[in-house]
Parts: structure tokens; C-alpha cells; sequence
């Protein structure tokens, strides 16, 4: 596809315009049914580049500000403060302090966050589109006049938030931390790829607040940013907005690309570390490669998945499937400076990380000589193909996209030149690559060893980092000044916000088939995609009866992706993956779910498929024997997991050990040993209906189109299956704190809550509970959040939820608290649960409430996914399509008094279930100065003996 260039400006032209206005550079429009996304794209005077896509598909917009500036700027010592600051880019601006962004973004439907990674750092917002002006506003204010809010307390309280954020992603979780030991010893000393994006603790604790301002001057400027605005917009109008409120705003010093050398190594570097949480050992191989957007990136991409992404790939069939490893996976990772090919491997126990190794090796020799096939190579297109088209559902998606080929290529339109590279991408060049950067390469070879498995080990220490050859980087921090913008307008008055946009829920139709099955569906044209479920009823409540086998639903679903009578698991994978398609089946509380996901052209193809997965499963013994053999380990994992040990255990406190409730959706180790071949059979025999059946289809695809294609419905048997609904919660009759040791735990995982006698009800005592619990922890301005995380900076992140179903509903607190903050963090907890059950939200939470939910609409029907929920609930509970109406009048209505008794109907802080998850040495002392009782429990949830 050829780009449709109306001018081209140079540089010395835009420096002679006017203060402020834009110039348009290029324009790329559509054709036909090519896959591109239209754009215009101008440079402003300042040097800020401005994308702008126009979609009325439906009423919102999304904002991306993109500065080319991640970790990859930062130095020996000075690790993280790419992703420091973007937290501190949310504590406010002179025009808009702290609060104002979240008010105006959350608080009026939509919705705002950040990330950073090795090379850039992007803010950005998702919101009805009457707030386009306000977002402008808002970005452009961060932009320019940030530092006068930048205070040593709000640098303190997000310096405690980013370690929590470490401790939560990294230092609390298995195998968190390998990516950091890799880095550290595949690039050289001072690489800018040699540390974590998040940073090390140490130079989190000696960084100052001057550095953090010194690092926004240098970089956070219009000349090394690009501004990207896409949705239901007038590009014209918008491009106005932008010449206010960012072309005064000065540049900053100008950027140089950073050039490093390539990596390369002579020999393999061994390196281990003994991890907390790990249950099993895991060997991880990180081969150096190459950039992003550089030649050999789609050969690299290929061999991956065929080498270990999938049940075809070799390392399944050579590891997994032959039980010598629980997990093997290959991916390749490309950044503006480098790349790294990562294998990663769990071994079955009984199997050392050595001998992973050795079969890793075996494996590689394999592939050589078998080389790539026509099935790999079109199988892996047809997946890039789909992937690109599902990214384009969303406005996010287009606007991401845009930004991200700008920043790294300067090229916004890069989706056709990629398409094309994979397109024409050969076998001969998947194979160049492996041989160039693979086979017989030297590698940072690293073993993640649990406690006490140490002679798990690949291989013995052998390399030792040279810190002798570091050059400190000049990167021009000394003079720089705080310049601000010289406006003829006033900035601190915000922009005021247009009408509401009316959004309208999505159009369906609804047909009851013979068959008994009943059929809901969404046309959605905006691109060539068909997304289906299938749900055929059984799932987890038929497990009720018989507990000693709880888990045969979801290893059920596990074996219905295995081998069919026409098809191995792996030829099924081939004809899905050539197609661009994919099947997946998942046990639910009470069904089994068929989830088909097709492009338009090839879904009569994939409903073939869907007919032959689920007329013909083929369940062999060693399928069987695999998939439990895999299950039963994957246990050790979650029992690594501090998230996962107070997941479940939380679900046995409030339900019972007795309740299918009180039971994981997988089972537990004893029980899954009770599991046979036989049982998995008689699940399909006896269980399989059309009978009460229902399918949701979203997608390029009329009622007219899809019927004939479900007339295979009528092939199924028409039983009734009975599903007892389970047992109502347990009551709690006095608030206890149920404690699981996980020693040296960095953070304490808090659920505090109950299970309650309500169930999923969009306009009666569930939702008035949701409206309710809104401002006391359900965004990122609730009470809870705010005062843990904004004010304390004890977590990443805290909430209170209500997440309800037709059978059940839990109300609960939820959080990972830094360690020695646990009981100061509960207290601060149950203080906030008292007043909140006494009093009730205040009056302008509840027109903060009132407005964010009401407004959200536009955000909640736009892609085909958000478009299959809504119609899925409405089959589910047979809700009339005004549902949405009466939802709103209800929100109108609320007073605070209602608001208030539901509070103290529902908030019982001397009834709850209180469940820590943490080192037991650290925090108990503080716990048992609460008053609390205090009952221990193991990982699974059950009382120590020696209670």
C-alpha cells in the first residue's frame, strides 16, 4: 500500500512558522479493504510531532503522549527513574494539581494510566469524547508545568509505591527476578539494557528529588515527544486544540539516538540464584539477537513459534509431551537497541536443569534437520495477519499503534511495510536466522533454583561482570532550566466539558433454535472478524456432588483440545493457526465453553474444525496421563504463589471445604489423583447437550450468514443435565484474622471480606452494593486506594469489589501490603470500614460516583469482546435489552440515604473474614497487638494439626 502524501515539510520550514501552528507533513488515507490505518500527521514549530486518526465507530477518544525516553536513558546507580517518573507525572501540575487529572478522566467515565519500558514512556487516556479538550488540556499542563508540584512528600510516598511495585511484580512471585539476572549478565556493565526498567532498590533509596527534575528537564520536552489523538474526533478542530495549549510550551535539549554495540559472546555464561517462591527449578537460555524493525526480526518471530510456542512447536513434542518437562517455551524480544531469543524451561521433577539443557540441545540439533515446513510458515502468517486486524477493534489499539512505529521508525504507517516483510518472509530465511543467532551461539544460560534444590543446577557460576570499562554518559544534565510557556490565554481555567455523548448499547438479535440452544448476536462490520461462544451446560456444578473428584470439569476442557478422530492435537493446531483462527475450551461454574475466534473469510473453515472438536474428541490414555500429570504439578506453582495460596484459600474460608465454591476451578492435588480416563469419558457421554445451550456471536457476520452455520446443533443430543446450585456462603460470626506463612515474603497479600447471600442482579440489592462500594474502592480515587497507596505508600494498588454470578457473590477487600506496614495497613483498613458502614459515602463521592458510571458507557460496547459480554449477560439472565436504561434511572435516583443503610447493611467489621498472606515471623508481633483471634492455616487453606 502506497502512502497518500499531501505535503512534505522540512524542518527549516516548520521553524519559520508561526508560534504554535502545525504543518502538515503527511496524510494516509484508506483504500479499498487494505489494512492501514488513515492518519494525518503535522509537526509543530516546537518540534512535537501530532498524529491524528479520525474513527466515529463509536463516542470516544484516546490520548497518547509518547516521550522517547525509557530506562535505556538512565546510568550506573541511577537505575529506574524512567519509570519513577512517570508515577511522579500523575502527582499533578501548577494548572491541574494532584486530583484533578483523575477527577476529570475517572470521574467522568473514562479512564487514564502510564507505563514504562526499556525506550519509551507513554501517558495516556480513554475517554467519551466530549473530554477531548480536557485531555488535551491536561497532557499539555504535565507537559510544560509539571515541576512546581514536584515536592520531596510526593516524591517520598511514590518512591514507597514504585518498591511495592517491585515487590509486587518481581521480588514477591516465582522466578520474578530471572529477567534481572539475565540482563545483568548478557549485556555488558553500563549497557543501557544491563537493569530492569523498574530499577534496583538501592538506587530508588540514594536518588533525590533534584535528580527526578533534572531528568524531566532533559527529556520530557515537545522536540522528543509524539502526540498521538484518535476516536470521534474533527482533526481540524483538534489540531487547533493542540496549537493552543502545546505550541508555546519550549523545547528541551535536543535528543541523540543512542548507539551501543552489538552483543555478542564468545562462550556460555552460566549464572544461578536461589528464588524464594519457586516450588520447581526453572533453566532460562537468552541468546542475543537484534533490534526491533531490523531485517531478521519476522525469521526470529517464526522460529520462536516453531521451536516452543504451541503443541507443534518442538520443544512440546520433544519435552512436554514426552513428560520430561512440566512447561518449555521459546520467544523472541526486540527493542530499539537489542534483542534477545529466550527459551525458558520447567523441568518435571526428577529432571535437573542440567539435563533440560542437554534435551534443549537435542531439540535444536532436531530442528536443524527438519527445518521449516510450508504448514510452519503458513501457519504463522495466518497468525501475524489476525493478530494485526484484532488489534485494530479498538481505538486504543489504532492509537497505540501509530505512536509506537512514529517513535521508533518515524514512520506512523509502518502495518503495511510489515505485513509485507511477514508475508514474503521464506523458509530459507527463518532457518539464515536460526543458524545466525541460535544454533552453536553462546548464550547467558541461568538457573532459578527453589530452596534446598541447589544441586539442581545447569551449570557452575562461571562469569563474573567487568565493571572496569564503564563510561559514565554525558547526557546533558548540567545547566539545564525550567522554562515555561508564555500563553495569551489563562491555563488554570479548564477547558469546559461538551454534552454527554449518547451511547447506545449495542444492537442484537436473538433466535431460539429446535435444538433447544438459544442464540444471541451483535453485527459489527468496523473489521473482518467473528468472534463466537458456544456454551454447552455442565462446568464446575456438576462436580458438586461428588467433591473427591472436583477439577474433572476443567480437565475435561483440558482433554477436549487434545487429538479428534480426523486430527493429533497438533494437526488441529496446524489447520487452526493456517486459517488465522483459534478454538479454545474452558470449564465454567456451569458450562463448558467453545470460544471461536475467525476472520470473516475463513470462518466457515474454523466452524468445520468446531464441529470436529466437538463430535469427535479422541481421548487417549496418554493424553490423559500428560494433562494430569501437568496439572497435578502446576499445583507446586500456585503454591509458590502468594496471589494464588490467598485466592484460593480465601474461597474455602467463605464457602467451606464441603461447597464446590469453597474448591479451586482445578482442583486439588488429591482430588485430581481421583480423576480417571473413564471419568473424562463418562463426562462427555452423559453430558453433552444442545438442550439449554447458547451461543453469542459478535462480529462481520449477518443472522442470515450464521444459522446455517449452527445446524450442527441439531446433532447433539437433547438431554436435560441437572446443576444443583451450591450451598449459600458460610456465615461469619466474629471477625478472626486466618494467617499462611510464606517465609521472607516482601509483601503480605490482604483478603478481607465474606461471601454473601446475593447474586448477580444488573438492577436490584447487587447493584445498589456496587453503586455503593464505587467511592469506597472500586477505581484508582477510591477511598481505600488512595489512603494506602497515594497518602501511605504501602502498595501498588488497593480495592474493594463485589464480583457476583447467578449462583453467588463475594464482597472483599483486596491488596499485596508491604510487609512491614501489615498491621498498620489493617488497622488503617478496619477504621475506614467502620466510619464508611456508619456513614456512608459523602455527597461528592456519590455525584463523582454518579457520573463516572453513567458517562462510562462509551467505553464499555467498543470492542467485539466488550460487545459479547453485554449480550452474554443478557442471555444469561434474561434481561430485556433496556436493562442499561434502568441501570441509569437507578443511578439518577440513588439518594445518599439509600447509599448509606446499604453501607450498613453490607459492611460488617466485626464479621469478616480476615486473611493475610505473609511472613508469619515479620507480622505476627503486630497482629497480635489487634485483639484479633488469630487462626493459622497451611497453603491449602486448612488449619495447622497443631491447632
Amino acid at each position: 500500500m502506497k502512502k497518500h502524501v499531501l505535503t512534505m515539510i522540512s524542518a527549516l520550514a516548520i521553524a519559520g512558522t508561526a508560534l504554535g501552528q502545525a504543518k502538515l507533513v503527511e496524510k494516509v488515507t484508506k483504500k479499498g479493504s487494505e489494512i492501514v490505518i488513515p492518519y494525518e500527521k503535522y509537526v509543530l514549530p516546537n518540534g512535537l510531532t501530532v498524529i491524528l486518526t479520525e474513527d466515529h465507530s463509536d463516542p470516544l477518544v484516546h490520548v497518547d503522549v509518547t516521550y522517547h525516553v525509557g530506562s535505556a536513558r538512565e546510568e550506573i546507580g541511577k537505575s529506574g527513574f524512567a519509570h519513577f517518573f512517570e508515577h511522579m507525572m500523575f502527582e499533578g501540575s501548577d494548572d491541574a494539581p494532584k486530583g484533578v487529572h483523575d477527577k476529570i478522566t475517572i470521574g467522568n467515565g473514562g479512564t487514564n494510566n502510564g507505563s514504562t519500558n526499556r525506550d519509551r514512556t507513554n501517558y495516556y487516556e480513554t475517554v467519551p469524547a466530549n473530554l477531548l479538550e480536557n485531555m488535551v488540556w491536561l497532557e499539555a499542563d504535565r507537559m510544560g508545568f509539571l515541576l512546581g508540584q514536584v515536592t520531596q512528600e510526593r516524591f517520598e510516598v511514590q518512591r514507597a509505591t514504585v518498591k511495592n511495585e517491585r515487590g509486587q511484580n518481581y521480588d514477591n512471585r516465582p522466578y520474578g527476578l530471572a529477567s534481572e539476572y539475565t540482563s545483568k549478565n548478557l549485556y555488558p556493565y553500563g549497557h543501557p539494557y544491563s537493569w530492569l526498567t523498574i530499577g534496583y532498590i538501592e538506587d530508588l533509596n540514594r536518588s533525590n528529588v533534584n535528580d527526578l527534575k533534572n531528568f524531566f528537564l532533559r527529556w520530557y520536552g515537545p522536540n522528543n515527544a509524539t502526540l498521538t489523538i484518535g476516536g470521534n474526533i474533527n482533526p481540524a478542530t483538534t489540531l487547533k486544540m493542540v496549537e493552543k495549549y502545546f505550541g508555546g510550551i519550549p523545547r528541551c535539549p535536543a535528543v541523540q539516538p543512542v548507539k551501543v554495540a552489538p552483543v555478542s559472546l564468545t562462550a556460555n555464561r552460566y549464572a544461578s540464584y536461589t528464588d524464594n517462591y519457586a516450588k520447581l527449578p526453572m533453566l532460562v537460555i537468552d541468546y542475543p539477537t537484534i533490534p526491533d524493525f531490523t531485517k531478521d526480526v519476522p525469521a526470529l518471530d517464526c522460529l520462536a513459534e516453531v521451536l516452543g510456542q504451541g503443541k507443534n512447536s518442538i520443544l512440546y513434542q520433544s519435552l512436554v509431551k514426552k513428560q520430561l518437562a512440566l512447561q518449555a517455551s521459546a520467544s523472541s524480544q526486540s527493542s530499539e537497541l537489542a534483542g534477545e531469543f529466550i527459551i525458558r524451561i520447567v523441568p518435571l521433577p526428577g529432571k535437573s536443569l542440567a539435563d533440560m539443557e542437554k534435551l534443549y540441545m537435542a531439540a535444536v540439533d532436531s530442528l536443524d534437520k527438519r527445518g521449516i515446513t510450508d504448514d510452519d510458515l503458513q501457519k504463522f502468517k495466518g497468525g501475524v495477519t489476525a493478530s494485526f486486524i484484532n488489534n485494530l477493534q479498538s481505538v486504543s489499539g489504532k492509537v497505540s499503534q501509530l505512536a509506537e512505529f512514529q517513535t521508533f521508525t518515524g514512520n506512523p504507517n509502518k502495518t503495511a511495510d510489515l505485513l509485507k516483510e511477514y508475508a514474503s518472509l521464506t523458509k530459507e530465511q527463518v532457518m539464515a536466522a536460526f543458524h545466525k543467532y541460535v544454533k552453536g551461539k553462546s548464550a547467558v544460560i541461568l538457573s532459578v533454583l527453589p530452596k534446598g534444590q541447589e544441586q539442581a543446577i545447569a551449570g557452575a557460576n562461571n562469569y563474573t561482570v567487568d565493571t572496569t570499562h564503564y563510561v559514565k554518559p554525558n547526557y546533558g544534565y548540567a545547566g539545564l532550566k525550567y522554562v515555561k510557556a508564555v500563553d495569551n490565554f489563562d491555563r488554570k481555567v479548564a477547558p469546559p466539558l461538551g454534552p454527554n455523548p449518547v451511547t447506545k448499547a449495542p444492537l442484537f438479535w436473538k433466535k431460539d433454535l429446535t435444538s433447544g440452544t438459544k442464540v444471541i448476536g451483535v453485527q459489527n462490520t468496523e473489521v473482518p472478524l467473528v468472534t463466537l461462544n458456544l456454551t454447552l451446560p455442565g462446568g464446575r456444578l456438576l462436580e458438586a456432588k461428588d467433591l473427591s473428584k472436583a477439577g474433572l470439569s476443567s480437565l475435561f476442557a483440558t482433554m477436549m483440545s487434545e487429538d479428534t478422530k480426523k486430527y493429533t492435537a497438533e494437526q488441529f493446531s496446524i489447520e487452526l493457526q493456517k486459517l488465522g483462527s483459534t478454538i479454545r475450551v474452558n470449564s465454567d461454574i456451569d458450562g463448558v465453553v467453545f470460544s471461536v475466534q475467525s476472520l470473516k473469510g475463513n470462518f466457515t473453515k474454523t466452524m468445520a474444525l468446531l464441529q470436529e472438536r466437538l463430535f469427535n474428541p479422541l481421548f487417549t490414555e496418554a493424553a490423559f496421563n500428560r494433562d494430569k500429570k501437568q496439572t497435578l504439578e502446576s499445583f507446586k506453582i500456585a503454591k509458590s504463589q502468594p496471589a494464588s495460596i490467598a485466592t484460593a484459600a480465601f474461597a474455602k474460608i467463605n464457602y467451606g471445604a464441603s461447597n464446590i465454591l469453597g474448591n479451586q476451578a482445578s482442583g486439588t492435588e488429591q482430588t485430581v489423583k481421583n480423576i480417571t480416563l473413564k471419568d473424562i469419558e463418562d463426562y462427555y457421554s452423559n453430558n453433552i447437550t444442545a438442550n439449554g445451550a447458547k451461543v453469542v456471536v459478535v462480529g462481520d457476520i449477518t443472522e442470515a450468514e450464521l444459522l446455517p452455520q449452527l445446524d450442527f446443533l441439531n446433532k447433539l443430543p437433547k438431554k436435560t443435565i441437572d446443576l444443583t446450585p451450591p450451598a449459600p456462603a458460610l456465615a461469619v460470626a466474629k471477625t478472626k484474622i486466618y494467617l499462611i506463612d510464606v517465609p521472607k515474603a516482601a509483601q503480605t497479600e490482604f483478603r478481607v471480606g465474606y461471601g454473601t447471600n446475593l447474586k448477580y442482579d444488573p438492577t436490584g440489592d447487587y447493584f445498589k452494593l456496587y453503586l455503593m462500594n464505587y467511592p469506597l474502592g472500586a477505581d484508582f480515587t477510591s477511598r481505600v486506594n488512595t489512603y494506602l497507596r497515594e497518602t501511605k505508600g504501602w502498595t501498588y494498588g488497593a480495592s474493594t469489589r463485589v464480583i457476583g454470578d447467578k449462583y453467588s457473590a463475594d464482597y472483599f477487600f483486596q491488596s499485596g501490603i508491604r510487609a512491614n506496614a501489615t498491621d498498620s495497613a489493617l488497622v488503617a483498613l478496619m477504621k475506614e470500614l467502620n466510619d464508611y458502614s456508619q456513614n456512608g459515602p459523602d455527597a461528592a463521592e456519590i455525584t463523582n460516583m454518579k457520573k463516572a458510571i453513567s458517562q462510562g458507557d462509551a467505553l464499555r460496547y467498543e470492542t467485539g469482546m466488550q460487545k459479547a459480554r453485554f449480550v452474554s449477560r443478557i442471555l444469561d439472565y434474561n434481561l430485556p435489552a433496556t436493562y442499561v436504561d434502568a441501570q441509569n434511572q437507578l443511578i439518577a435516583n440513588i439518594t445518599p440515604e439509600q447509599l448509606k443503610a446499604t453501607a450498613a447493611e453490607w459492611i460488617k467489621p466485626g464479621q469478616l473474614n480476615i486473611l493475610l498472606v505473609g511472613d508469619k515471623a515479620a507480622i505476627l508481633p503486630g497482629l497480635q497487638k489487634l485483639g484479633y483471634d488469630i487462626v493459622e492455616l497451611n497453603t491449602d487453606g486448612d488449619p495447622l494439626v497443631s491447632q
